[in-house]
């Protein structure tokens, strides 16, 4: 290969192939003086010792494409390098059978060709499992014909269930209407409408799971067969009910859970709201807490099939925020999981040990940030029943009768109402319709904006820092209006990546001392425990999916801490952020990294990984675009990214409100032709609002598409196309495409958004925030919480870049896919993996880890 002139910067352009697709990275840059040490090393040309730094050295030069590269040159100090550049230099090394393939985390702990060559040079290539051994024993997948014959019995249990709450809904008011205008006997039939109404819905999937189930046992369930329709049924009663969405962090909540078969001991608390789903399979100890946002389903999808396991946790078991714990696992009396952790099949934690990480591996962290204090099972009951009887008297009644209310007060729209049938063939119908919807969504948006600052600030008082209370009192239930109030996602979504995302914070309580500006401070997704606790330092930047963990929790007692992000930070996606962390001044903090709690204050670094190590803060391509950031050319670059948002944020509201407009026709359309059509008009009513959401969130998001569509980026955040991209979030509405989850339809709905998507895909909870940059193969499958994210922030920097995932695929619960990646035919990554950008995953290897590596045959049971 011809050397490149040691004259001026060096600027090479690298195209790697995702599966026959190639996508454009980052320039790669290597200053003059730098490049002349990689070349001629220490004072001449080095003869590189050994074969595993020979190979590396030439492969190494390959990728920087020059001559040859010193065997003692640092990969990013001195040649450079970054991320991306050195996931391609493993990706060479792995196809090399001669020497040890390595990994993105042995390449950070050994920054030196050399270092890099003794560290894994003693060791022969390990072989990862035979994941296609595997494959080969497992029973074959269903065919097309079983997807679509699925696909139908699925539907037809949607059309059942609307069918059989229209009939509830109109009894119901009937009986109701009965009482005439007698608010006393209106109030009472409300309350026993409701109530009955209410705990049928509760009844319901406890029902379905032993006529249908039974109780679990561990089993292999091939999708799209009947046995699996009997698991998405049960699965979807389970987790979509009123319990969990009402008592969560209560004990009705685990009396819930012990209903469908779990053994769950005296004083759990159990805050996350993943229902698991194979209770009986599930066992928890008296005592244990599980923190919100954890997982553990008791199930997993892998290879089309649905794998039923066992977890059981002992007592007095911690399991930290944003953790994982797949089947066949278990945790010893009074041990700890860490936060964003995971427990792979076979893991077991002996009693009392603590450990963290992804896979988790020993570790003296204690996670444990408060004390027990006295709450006993008088309290707990006391507790329930007032919840209970709160949800049955007056959040219920007054939910169904405030149409009532709302008619009263408006005579004018009851008149509307009771006009004669059929009237939405007029023009005044949907002036009328205009006027009502605009009040009502500008209207109750206002209202709400203000509740959503004075509640948190009025109740907040209350709750005093650092003292611990007693759960399920008072106090408990002020915090936990706290929490509901003040994360409202209408908002986040609203003001996130602008610059009008900091003055929301800072109305709900955030404090940012020496505010600087950037139009990007915060993205969509932001969340927290109480909005007063939390303190942003001055010119820190946050990705999507920052969870403030602001509050510790025990199976007894709860306190709240303030929590301090430093200043000049950059947090990637999906960190979870506790009181105790010990990331201090100009960090990065990595996607999904383990924020560490304990050890002395780390400044002036990058953190990556679970558990996290100490990479580079930053490297010399990255500041290729400092200069935007400040003086003339940062006031003119923000002042013309805040004209463009602003119009976003127009743009998203009209969208929403054009929505609710649809939905408010369609609600008046239905009490129109309900004399004609009578109770098929309820029931038609909620096929046509599903398909009415496809269909308009479809065409906003291809819209948005049509002049500027999505394409590989690398550009300051201050570069137009940016800005445009940022208008695409805004217009994407993914919480409706969840709610297919485990159907043919999931696939339909990504391919109409899209992506590019082979045959029979089972997904069960996958976000796609770029459809169009993603190509998916056949009989592909994707586990919960699972994530293909095509594009990352890094301070001012904002990459995007195509993935591809190979046909037969499995992605585990909560991984998470980066932009630039691509995974080989039948390859599989496990629960709560970080597949970095640029890697290449070779067909049928299996990976796994934060940062996701090949696992090898002796790393398959992990051990302390």
């Amino acid at each position: 290969m011809r050397a490149q002139p040691a004259l001026g910067w060096l600027s090479v352009r690298h195209r790697f192939p995702i599966n026959g697709v190639h996508a454009v990275s980052e320039s790669f840059n290597v200053p003059p003086e730098k490049q002349r040490d990689s070349v001629r090393g220490q004072g001449g040309n080095v003869e590189v010792a050994g074969s595993a730094e020979r190979v590396f050295a030439k492969v190494l030069a390959d990728v920087v494409r020059v001559d040859r590269v010193s065997v003692d040159s640092d990969f990013f100090e001195d040649l450079g390098a970054n991320s991306l550049v050195m996931a391609h230099f493993c990706a060479r090394v792995r196809k090399r059978e001669e020497v040890p393939s390595v990994s993105m985390k042995d390449v950070y702990a050994n920054p030196t060709i050399r270092s890099l060559a003794a560290s894994v040079g003693g060791a022969a290539p390990a072989l990862a499992e035979p994941a296609a051994a595997k494959q080969a024993d497992a029973p074959p997948r269903a065919g097309t014909a079983k997807y679509v014959l699925c696909g139908l019995f699925q539907f037809l249990a949607f059309v059942g269930y609307s069918y059989l709450a229209a009939l509830l809904v109109v009894r119901g008011v009937t009986w109701v209407s009965a009482a005439g205008t007698n608010l006393l006997d209106i109030y009472l039939r409300l309350v026993l409408f409701t109530g009955a109404a209410f705990v049928g819905l509760c009844v319901l999937p406890i029902v379905a799971k032993w006529v249908l189930i039974g109780r679990w046992k561990p089993r292999r369930i091939r999708v799209w067969t009947l046995d699996y329709f009997r698991f998405w049924l049960v699965k979807t009663l389970v987790q979509r009910n009123l319990v969990a969405l009402l008592f969560l962090g209560s004990p009705l909540y685990v009396l819930y859970l012990k209903a469908l078969g779990a053994k769950i001991g005296r004083g759990v608390a159990i805050f996350s709201r993943n229902v698991p789903v194979c209770t009986d399979l599930l066992t928890i100890g008296e005592g244990s807490v599980i923190r919100k946002d954890s997982f553990l389903l008791g199930y997993r999808a892998e290879a089309g099939e649905i794998q039923t396991g066992s977890v059981t946790l002992g007592k007095d078991v911690f399991v930290g925020e944003l953790s994982v714990i797949d089947i066949d696992t278990s945790i010893g009396d009074g041990a700890q999981l860490g936060h964003a952790s995971s427990l792979h099949p076979r893991q077991a934690v002996p009693a009392g040990e603590h450990w963290h990480g992804s896979p988790a591996r020993r570790t003296e962290t204690d996670y444990r940030g408060v004390g027990p204090a006295g709450c006993g099972m008088v309290r707990r009951f006391c507790y329930g029943v007032s919840q209970l009887l709160a949800v049955l008297l007056v959040y219920l009644p007054l939910a169904i009768g405030g149409l009532d209310l709302l008619l009263a007060t408006a005579p004018q729209l009851a008149t509307f109402l009771n006009s004669e049938p059929l009237q939405f063939t007029s023009w005044a119908f949907y002036l009328d319709a205009l006027a009502v919807s605009f009040v009502i969504f500008f209207g109750g948006s206002l209202i709400t904006l203000l509740l959503v600052a004075a509640v948190p600030r009025v109740l907040g008082v209350v709750l005093k820092p650092d003292r611990v209370y007693r759960l399920y009192g008072f106090r408990y239930s002020l915090h936990r209006a706290i929490r509901v109030v003040s994360n409202l996602k209408f908002f986040i979504t609203l003001f996130g990546d602008s610059s009008a995302i900091v003055h929301y914070l800072r109305y709900l309580g955030y404090r940012m001392p020496d505010l600087q500006q950037t139009g990007s401070n915060f993205g969509s997704v932001v969340k927290h425990e109480t909005p007063q606790l939390s303190t942003v330092g001055s010119g820190t930047m946050i990705a999507d999916g920052l969870s403030i963990i602001n509050a510790d929790f025990s199976s007894t007692s709860f306190r709240v801490a303030r929590t301090k992000i430093g200043g000049h930070n950059f947090l990637g996606n999906n960190v979870a952020y506790p009181a105790q962390s010990r990331a201090g001044e100009n960090c990065l903090l990595g996607t999904k990294v383990l924020v560490p709690v304990d050890g002395p204050v780390r400044e002036n670094v990058g953190l990556l990984g679970s558990p996290s190590f100490e990479i580079p803060r930053t490297v010399a391509r990255d500041r290729q675009f400092d200069h935007l950031r400040s003086g003339d050319a940062l006031r003119r670059g923000l002042a013309a990214k805040n004209r463009h948002n602003s119009v976003t944020i127009v743009m998203f509201l009209l969208v929403r409100w054009i929505y609710f407009l649809g939905l408010v026709l369609l609600g008046w359309a239905t009490t129109d032709v309900y004399p004609v059509l009578g109770l098929s008009a309820i029931a038609l009513a909620s096929l046509v609002g599903m398909l009415f959401s496809v269909c308009y969130f479809t065409l906003v998001e291809r819209a948005s598409q049509v002049i500027h569509p999505l394409q590989p980026l690398y550009c300051s955040i201050y570069d137009i196309r940016f800005w445009r991209h940022e208008r695409f979030w805004k217009a994407a509405a993914m919480a409706y495409v969840q709610a297919f989850n485990g159907t043919p339809f999931k696939g339909v709905i990504w391919r109409m958004l899209g992506a590019h998507i082979g045959r029979r895909l089972f997904d069960d909870g996958c976000g796609l925030p770029e459809k169009t940059l993603v190509t998916i193969g056949d009989d592909v499958t994707f586990n919960p919480a699972s994530k293909l994210q095509c594009h990352s922030q890094e301070d001012g920097t904002f990459k995007a870049d195509r993935i591809a995932v190979g046909s037969g695929c499995t992605i585990g619960v909560g991984a998470l896919v980066h932009y630039g990646a691509s995974m080989g035919d039948g390859a599989s990554l496990t629960a709560d993996s970080f597949l970095m950008k640029g890697e290449e995953v070779p067909p049928h290897a299996w990976w796994g880890g934060n940062p996701a590596s090949e696992i090898r045959a002796q790393d398959s049971r992990v051990s302390a």
